[in-house]
């Protein structure tokens, strides 16, 4: 048996293929995790929009990202409620979705140390991409409707969630520190 048969994921044009398929994999089955709010969904797509960025890095966690959102541009339902084409893209949620691979990027420099103070450095930087994500949404949805309606509709509501998905966040990544040992 050849050695590229016998680990897969070391081949050089295979392992960034099966990493970019599972990436966009998850972020789909987390965006149909959701709560039905009306204008904006709560899912779990900032989780592992956040995730994305620091596990495969930052350039590789935004075009993970960036190719999700690419499959939802060009119709495949692969957002929150089966939603894809321009209109996610130009709807209440747009500014959300403009701000993932931002975001995603900018995780890919959070810090990487496996301690107390590493893991308060990472949730405060995931609670930080999470109040970009939100702030980019709402100022979205500020445009489509007015400030005031942004603020109760698109940010308020999202903000206990974000606190509890940069700790799960934090919590996965030092899981993952403490099983690499």
């Amino acid at each position: 048996m050849s050695h590229s048969l016998s680990r897969p994921l070391s081949h050089p044009v295979l392992r960034p293929v099966l990493i970019a398929v599972s990436g966009v994999a998850a972020l789909t089955v987390s965006s149909f995790v959701a709560l039905p709010m009306v204008p904006v969904p709560v899912t779990m797509q900032t989780l592992v929009v956040v995730l994305m960025g620091v596990v495969l890095g930052p350039r590789a966690g935004a075009a993970v990202v960036m190719a999700w959102l690419g499959l939802a541009l060009a119709g495949a339902p692969v957002l929150a409620g089966g939603k894809a084409g321009l209109i996610a893209f130009t709807g209440a949620t747009a500014g959300y979705l403009l701000a993932f691979p931002v975001a995603a990027f900018l995780a890919g420099y959070l810090p990487k140390v496996h301690s107390v103070a590493g893991h308060g450095l990472r949730f405060a930087g995931f609670l930080g991409l999470h109040g970009l994500i939100l702030a980019a949404g709402g100022a979205w949805l500020a445009v489509l409707t007015t400030p005031e309606i942004a603020l109760a509709t698109g940010f308020v509501p999202f903000i206990v969630g974000s606190l509890l998905k940069s700790g799960l966040a934090t919590a996965v990544i030092a899981a993952k520190g403490t099983l690499k040992g």
